[in-house]
């Protein structure tokens, strides 16, 4: 690997990682495999706000929505999975982080892949909730979009360079110019070196393996929709299915941000977590310490 991207080293990033302790958690049989964990902000909210990561991601992607959100006295948790690879041993593994973390019920702030299974824990647990709300950012219903089904079976025994060039592909449809989305695609490029074969493997699994989502059964969750009006991975198809499916959702559409608007339109993408998560206010949903948000409101 050559030297760290310009984000890596930005003192913004370092002041996450030098005051939020990364915990491993493993909540499985296998001792081997542990949940990473970022938890900031007051730690006696029951109702946190969980950031999941796309494929490619870590969970200090959403560094930038953990230090904005917790400074409003949001409880924030940045969770990346161990390997899995069905999405129902993957709810099941994060049911049991919930219950590890002592954490009644949480909104979901998922990309991509993150906001797929998402999704699909919402309805998992669809006869004994669990998903406050769900904001959803360039994600999808239907794996069906990603046509790799026929092969999903064969990933785990691809090796990691192999992994990383299908990702990689995904990355950037068309060149940017654009300063923040170049500097938020080569943090994600050096996450994606961090991950080992297995965790590369299990993630493609998920996201390409046959299954889509039971919208009806998350029809009472309130949804939160980000969107981007430029180039993403996702095809402006696989958005109006996701409207469709979510006719009650807000919309948040950005102009602009690419794959990955939650690092390059950060301060864009923290305000609409933040309209949503008002409405929870003063219920036993919400997020915040109602103190620490009245006095940065102030």
């Amino acid at each position: 690997m050559g030297s760290a991207c310009e984000l890596s080293q930005s003192a913004e990033y370092l002041s996450f990682r030098s005051s939020v302790p990364l915990r491993q958690i493993v909540v499985d049989s296998d001792d081997a495999k542990g949940w990473r964990v970022y938890d900031c902000g007051p730690r006696h909210v029951r109702c946190p706000l969980v950031c999941l990561p796309p494929v490619s991601g870590t969970g200090d992607v959403f560094f930038r929505q953990a230090l904005a959100l917790s400074a409003r006295g949001v409880r924030i948790i940045l969770a990346e999975a161990p390997p899995y690879w069905t999405s129902r041993e993957w709810c099941d593994g994060f049911r049991r982080l919930l219950d590890y973390l002592d954490v009644d019920k949480v909104h979901i702030f998922g990309a991509s892949l993150g906001g797929y299974l998402a999704q699909k824990f919402a309805e998992h647990t669809f006869s004994c909730p669990r998903v406050a709300s769900l904001v959803l950012c360039n994600t999808f219903t239907d794996t069906a979009v990603f046509r790799g089904h026929e092969t999903a079976a064969l990933y785990w025994m691809l090796p990691s360079l192999v992994l990383k060039k299908m990702l990689m592909s995904n990355f950037e449809p068309t060149p940017s110019k654009d300063a923040d989305m170049i500097s938020a695609i080569d943090f994600m490029v050096e996450r994606l070196d961090t991950l080992s074969q297995s965790e590369l493997a299990s993630r493609l699994t998920l996201n390409c393996v046959r299954g889509y989502v039971e919208a009806h059964k998350l029809a009472d969750i309130p949804i939160t929709i980000v969107d981007v009006f430029d180039e993403s991975a996702l095809s402006s198809t696989v958005r109006e299915e996701l409207y469709k499916c979510y006719p009650h959702a807000k919309l948040a559409h950005l102009k602009s941000g690419g794959n990955f608007p939650f690092l390059s339109r950060s301060s864009e993408v923290n305000l609409h977590l933040l309209i949503h998560l008002r409405q929870f206010d003063g219920s036993s949903c919400s997020a915040s310490d109602h103190l620490l948000t009245s006095r940065s409101m102030s």
